[in-house]
């Protein structure tokens, strides 16, 4: 049984840091791309960032650029998303999902095989 499992979401200060796991199982990790995705006003899902398991190439939505990190320890079949310098505009439900296609990693949810069931972010100001 594929699956696909948030944690670490929680309530944070504006300015506040946290760190969402994605653990995955039930396919085989190295041959996807794993992204996060949150709501966002006019989109059912935001890409905020993405990693391919197999070579590590990293994306980022412009908006959380150089706040964010995301990392893969594949040992683990878990991705981290690194949340730092938090802003209430970051409050949302955090999806994992995977990505089975080659190449760059799409940003549109649509492309993705599975999802997790989220995680909420709420960033107090």
């Amino acid at each position: 049984e594929v699956q696909l499992v948030e944690s670490g979401g929680g309530l944070v200060q504006a300015g506040g840091s946290l760190r969402l796991s994605c653990a995955a199982s039930g396919f085989t990790f190295d041959d996807y791309a794993i992204g996060w995705f949150r709501p966002a006003p006019g989109k059912e899902r935001e890409g905020v960032s993405a990693i391919s398991s197999s070579d590590g190439y990293t994306y980022y939505v412009d908006s959380v650029k150089g706040r964010f990190t995301i990392s893969s320890d594949n040992a683990k079949n878990t991705v981290y998303l690194q949340m730092n310098s938090l802003k209430p505009e970051d409050t949302a439900v955090y999806y994992c999902a995977a990505y089975s296609g080659v190449g760059m990693v799409p940003f549109d949810p649509y492309e993705y095989d599975y999802w997790g069931q989220g995680t909420q972010v709420t960033v107090s100001s």
